[in-house]
């Protein structure tokens, strides 16, 4: 099995484990067309990468936390799409949630939100009963990954003040889930996340300066998501601050700070050659030649 087999299986264990066959019938549609559109499952491939990396010795357990992460993720990407963030019509190349329904769109892109967070933590216990001891630091690591401090809800709220410093809003929006994913990929297989923590921290800033790279120079129909949406809505980016060239530029430096700190381990060609091919599958074919 691949391991985008093993991702989109661990997803529909964990919406077989939430969705009730009785439930609300819309409700069941808009949380299954939020996690099971296709995407890139950037998260959850990174987790399951570093699990590997450390001897994967629980795969359970690794699967119940790519899966969880996903659906963390999944969860923010129905909220910023609302018409109180973005009002996008598109995501993933199809409609979002509140667009989905002609009735009710945005109580369900609510619910669906809200759902899929609480459905994360519940798929984590069950999927770890084997393992209780790794329950513990896993959910801690999502947590703070979303959480109020600095994770993700933290640097949405970024985009409601005035004086924002762009590398903490990225660290928070963005990098957050991507440390996540490596910390929890070393956790799920019983090793100390710690010294995983700043290779994912390094991809997330990275991801986050090529989708504002995207969001200027990207197109919508390829992206499956509308661009433009960062001067639209005033949004501090890093084309914004440091141009077209010097995102460029930071993009390559975060990407050489994410392979050197890789720590050693059997798989670090693997992952330095995956957070490679990632990046160059992000960046805008024009400037393809400024990477």
């Amino acid at each position: 099995m691949d391991v985008l087999q093993r991702i989109e299986q661990a997803l529909e264990a964990a919406l077989t484990l939430g969705l009730a066959e009785d439930g609300p019938p819309k409700l069941a549609r808009a949380v299954r067309h939020a996690v099971l559109t296709p995407g890139s499952r950037a998260r959850p491939r990174l987790l399951l990468a570093v699990a590997e990396a450390c001897g994967d010795d629980a795969p359970a357990v690794a699967d119940a936390a790519a899966a969880s992460l996903e659906l963390m993720h999944c969860a923010s990407l129905v909220h910023d799409d609302m018409p109180v963030f973005d009002d996008a019509d598109t995501r993933r190349g199809a409609p979002t949630v509140h667009r989905l329904f002609e009735q009710h769109g945005e109580q369900l892109a609510l619910l669906t939100g809200d759902g899929l967070i609480v459905l994360a933590f519940e798929n984590l216990a069950w999927h770890t009963r084997l393992h209780p001891e790794r329950l513990g630091p896993l959910t801690l690591i999502i947590a703070r990954a979303v959480g109020v401090g600095h994770g993700i809800v933290a640097g949405q709220a970024w985009e409601c003040e005035t004086d924002v410093d762009l590398t903490q809003y990225h660290r928070e929006k963005t990098a957050a889930l991507f440390s996540a994913a490596t910390e929890a990929g070393a956790a799920a297989a019983g090793m100390n996340p710690t010294p995983w923590r700043t290779l994912g921290e390094n991809l997330g800033l990275a991801y986050q300066v090529a989708d504002d790279l995207r969001d200027v120079a990207g197109d919508a129909a390829e992206l499956g998501k509308p661009v433009g949406q960062d001067a639209a809505h005033e949004r501090p980016s890093a084309v914004s601050q440091l141009g077209v060239d010097g995102a460029v530029a930071r993009l390559g430096d975060l990407l050489m700070e994410a392979v050197d700190s890789i720590p050693d381990c059997p798989g670090r060609d693997q992952l330095a050659a995956m957070a490679q091919a990632e990046l160059d599958r992000l960046l805008p074919a024009a400037l393809h030649a400024k990477g």
